[in-house]
């Protein structure tokens, strides 16, 4: 009898030492074995079943001949960042556009992150348009399956799981972590999230953000060109990253986890999460931030980035070698 005790206590134990928890949409998995636990996991259950939202075309990409086990192969997380603000639901109800795009793929061999930013004014083939034009408006007349089919259309990789946060998400997350430390590359001036004009200052230069300070870097287009707005954006992705991996107060946890709850969606379960907690844990994983090359295009006075087709040709090389697939996906990008 004692015995079954025992081994009843050891499998709670054990239990309670597997829960993982999503903290940011894409990297980031937090592994907690204290007795606060039992009241996270029970916040992560709720966060799940307000956030989790499958796919219209299953769990199987069309990219791919089956389901990829995210605990045992490479995988792909497309990220999605949205104003979806009462402001500018007035304006356009659910036909908001992607404000940021960032496709991460992980390989679980080498124990490596590709972080790829795409332009939102890129000029592609959107299938649910059934014509090009810019890769943000898939998510206005699409959803996150509009967008998630025309990612895959111009990257010709499978999209295994997304992500989408909102901007209140993402400022949430920012100050549940006191913060994070960036090096800022510009000094500059941005309106916040209520939309009031310099209401944000920012000075070039390593520093302590806050999540009004961290969304005006990500989001602001005045200050520079597409490419190095991927850039900031991938700054602050990994400055959220290490920040998370460092954080000490497990009591803070729950405030990450409802910050998410009603801020995200995503088709990832509890279950799957476990990937990510094994990419965080143990040696250094090592993250190579990517950008898209193009030019400036104007057609019919409309501003569109034009995709250099030579460099997408090799990002879609490099990304379905990192993913460990053949030589000849499937499908390529329509024209």
């Amino acid at each position: 009898m004692k015995s079954i005790v025992k081994n009843n206590q050891r499998r709670k134990r054990k239990s309670k030492r597997r829960i993982v928890f999503l903290l940011i949409p894409i990297l980031v998995l937090l592994f907690v074995s204290t007795g606060y636990a039992v009241d996270l996991y029970r916040k992560a259950a709720i966060m799940e079943e307000k956030a989790h939202q499958e796919l219209q075309r299953g769990t199987v990409s069309p990219k791919r001949t089956e389901k990829k086990d995210a605990l045992a192969d490479s995988f792909s997380v497309l990220l999605m960042g949205v104003d979806d603000s009462e402001q500018r639901h007035k304006l356009y109800g659910e036909a908001v556009r992607t404000d940021a795009l960032l496709l991460a793929t992980f390989n679980k061999k080498d124990r490596s992150v590709k972080l790829l930013s795409i332009p939102r004014d890129s000029y592609v083939y959107v299938p649910v348009e059934k014509k090009k034009d810019k890769i943000n408006h898939a998510h206005a007349f699409g959803g996150v399956d509009g967008t998630v089919e025309t990612v895959e259309g111009l990257l010709d990789v499978p999209v295994d799981y997304y992500v989408k946060l909102n901007f209140t998400g993402f400022m949430q997350i920012v100050d549940a972590l006191d913060g994070i430390e960036v090096d800022v590359p510009i000094s500059f001036t941005e309106q916040d999230s209520n939309d009031r004009p310099r209401a944000i200052k920012l000075k070039k230069g390593l520093q302590t953000l806050n999540g009004e300070e961290a969304l005006a870097l990500v989001r602001t287009r005045k200050i520079d060109s597409d490419m190095e707005r991927g850039k900031r954006q991938q700054l602050v992705l990994e400055a959220i990253f290490h920040k998370t991996l460092s954080f000490g107060s497990v009591t803070k946890y729950g405030a990450l986890l409802e910050a998410l709850g009603d801020n995200v969606k995503t088709n990832l379960r509890l279950s799957d999460l476990e990937a990510f907690y094994q990419f965080a844990k143990g040696s250094s994983v090592d993250i190579e931030k990517m950008q898209l090359k193009g030019s400036n295009l104007y057609l019919n006075n409309i501003y569109y980035y034009k995709l250099d087709e030579q460099d997408l040709a090799e990002i879609r090389k490099t990304l379905q070698e990192h993913l460990g697939l053949g030589k000849s996906n499937t499908l390529s990008q329509a024209s």
